[in-house]
Parts: C-alpha cells; sequence; structure tokens
C-alpha cells in the first residue's frame, strides 16, 4: 500500500512544521513574554484545579469565556469563538469557507501559518509583497479583488515578522471592496494601542482574532475570534465540540479578571521596545525598523549567520532571516526583561567588534 496515494497533493508537498528546542540561557527568537504570570495568579490556577473533575468535559462553546471576553471588547457574546490558539481559529475559517477556486490572499512575509493552513486544507494560495516600507500594496490587491474574489483575506496587524502595524485606510479599502472575509490577526495588538474593533458596526464582513499567547499565556493556547452574528453562526458547525480544555479556560477567566495587570505588563514591554530600539540605531551597521509589537526587526550590514551562532555562543537565542526579499539579512529579537536587552545588545556589541 502506497500511503502517499491518499494524501492531498497539498500536503505531501509541504514539509511538516517544526520548532526544534535549541539550548540557551536567554530566549528572544518567540515573541513569547518574557515574564511568567505572578506566583499569586498561577496559584489560583492551581487552586481551581483541585476544584474541577478531570473525568469531566471542558465546558462546550466556552460560554462563560465569551461573555467574559464580549465585556473586554465592548461586543455581544454570541459574536465571539474561544478556540484553541489563533491557529485553530484560522483553519476553522479556511474549512468554512469555498476559497479552494477563488483563491486566500495574504501580503508577504507574514505569519507562517495563513500559508501553511490555507495548503493543508486546499486553498490556492495569493501572495502579494509587501512595499519597500513593509506597507501593503494595496493597489495590486485591490485589482486581485477585483479579478479573483478571494473569499479569504488576511492581515497580522501588528505583522510579524516586521513589526509594524499595516496603514488602517489601506486594510478599510481592501474591506470596502471585498466581497470575502478580511481577518484582522491583533495577535500583537496589546503592545501597539491599535485595533479594528470600531469597524466591526461597519463591516459585516470583517473578522478580528485576538491571542493571550504574547501576553504571557503561550503555554495555554488561548486565541478569539470576533465577527458578525451571522458569519459566527456558520463558523461554529465547523468547531469542534469540546476544543478549548478547562484548564486554558481556567487561565482564560484568570486573564479576564486581571486584564488590567495584564496590560500593564504589556504597556512595559512596549516602552522597552522603545528603549532597545534606540540602543541598536547607536550600533553601526544595525537598522532597526518601526515595531509595534513584542519584537523589533532590524536589517544589519554585517553576516547574520555569524551574529546568530556568536549570540547562541552566549547562550542567546534570536530569529534570523536568510531568505531573499524584504527579509534578507535581517534579524528579529523579542523584546525581553530590561537584564535580557542589556545582555543582549552587550553581546551583540561584543561580536560586531571582535
Amino acid at each position: 500500500m502506497n500511503i502517499k496515494t491518499l494524501i492531498m497533493e497539498e500536503v505531501l508537498n509541504q514539509e511538516a512544521y517544526s520548532a526544534p528546542e535549541i539550548p540557551c540561557r536567554i530566549k528572544l527568537d518567540a515573541n513569547e513574554s518574557s515574564y511568567d504570570i505572578p506566583p499569586s495568579l498561577k496559584s489560583r490556577i492551581i487552586e481551581s484545579i483541585e476544584k474541577i473533575s478531570l473525568n469531566r468535559y471542558p465546558e462546550p462553546g466556552s460560554p462563560d469565556l465569551r461573555k467574559g471576553f464580549a465585556g473586554l471588547y465592548g461586543v455581544d457574546d454570541d459574536m465571539l469563538i474561544v478556540g484553541n490558539g489563533s491557529d485553530e481559529l484560522i483553519q476553522i475559517l479556511l474549512m468554512a469557507v469555498k476559497g479552494q477556486a477563488s483563491g486566500v490572499m495574504f501580503p508577504t512575509p507574514t505569519f507562517a501559518m495563513y500559508k501553511i493552513s490555507a495548503f493543508n486544507t486546499g486553498h490556492r494560495v495569493i501572495e502579494v509583497p509587501l512595499d519597500s516600507r513593509f506597507d501593503l500594496d494595496v493597489d495590486s490587491m485591490l485589482e486581485i479583488i477585483a479579478d479573483k474574489s478571494p473569499e479569504l483575506v488576511f492581515f497580522s496587524y501588528p505583522n510579524n515578522p516586521t513589526g509594524n502595524c499595516f496603514d488602517a485606510d489601506r486594510i478599510e479599502a481592501i474591506l470596502k471592496e471585498s466581497s470575502g472575509i478580511v481577518v484582522v490577526d491583533e495577535a500583537y495588538a496589546n503592545f501597539s494601542g491599535k485595533t479594528f474593533l470600531p469597524y466591526l458596526d461597519r463591516y459585516e464582513n470583517l473578522v478580528i482574532l485576538k491571542s493571550l499567547s504574547k501576553v504571557g499565556l503561550a503555554a495555554m493556547r488561548i486565541g478569539i475570534l470576533i465577527g458578525s452574528l451571522p458569519l459566527v453562526h456558520e463558523l461554529n458547525k465547523v468547531r469542534l465540540p469540546y476544543n478549548l480544555n478547562t484548564l486554558s479556560q481556567i487561565a482564560a477567566r484568570l486573564y479576564i479578571d486581571n486584564e488590567a495587570e495584564f496590560r500593564r505588563q504589556a504597556d512595559g514591554v512596549a516602552g522597552r521596545r522603545e528603549e532597545l530600539s534606540n540602543e541598536l540605531k547607536k550600533i553601526d551597521g544595525i537598522y532597526p525598523y518601526a515595531s509595534d509589537s513584542n519584537f523589533i526587526l532590524f536589517g544589519c550590514t554585517f553576516d547574520t549567520d555569524s551574529i546568530y551562532d556568536g549570540l547562541l555562543k552566549k547562550g542567546i537565542l534570536i530569529k534570523k532571516f536568510n531568505t531573499p526579499g524584504v527579509l534578507e539579512n535581517c534579524i528579529r529579537v523579542t523584546v525581553g526583561t530590561p537584564e535580557e536587552n542589556e545582555e543582549f545588545l552587550g553581546a551583540l556589541r561584543d561580536i560586531l567588534t571582535s
């Protein structure tokens, strides 16, 4: 029996996603929070676990969480789906729409899971390169919308890996012209102060994704989808009934009840981002790009492999890009604690002057 004859061609042509564990002292490669949640909050999770029955399924549909997040975001709770990270919600959208013919469109470079999940669900992928300022090529996108009417358009806002928020007017122009669903993925919005939530009343085709992974709960895999009532009604037909485990539901409730504390922590990250960017600007041959996220992308005139290897020898892990195009000779570094940022900067200066 040849198993490959049973597998979709789009799957056969891919490599499995992998994130190998690389030993390091300071981990600045994955855009995670550098801080664990406070012990007082973690102890409350542990106390809650002691009260639950592990032999029972989690609450289907997470109605309590939907009400809590609805209060935070100022929307109706029936406009929300809570999922096992944004990855699941992206997959739900791709499973529900019939974009196999018309395609799924997004800018490039951007979050890798749009492309991976689109291929895995049999969709045709339409990639539109960003312009030289890492903003949307809105004219090309509008031409594609007029010609092909893609069923789904994805925007990472702020964008990973470039770190910037796209021009909101350009996204709105696409919302106005698109007959498909436009997804604004706000995984990093806690650090930008920008959101498309006010646009929900104006555009029935708008979907917003939120995530708790960047604010200290990456291990819990909690994502939130917000969209129009008719759309969410249809998407719930695709959602698996017990998609968010009980432990993640407890952690999400903790976030809702302590959102102000998490917001203060995110504000601190945004402040240290500006400090780190200013220090990087002082290093000859290093060119940090403006960021609205919890990371900084910077170009350099040096060999990125040498910088990566040199930092790793000092126990510091960052993300390098060797792909041709706008990310060539670029490195991405997560904003760490003050001590981590200082050690990273010192190590980088040592490598470049040795």
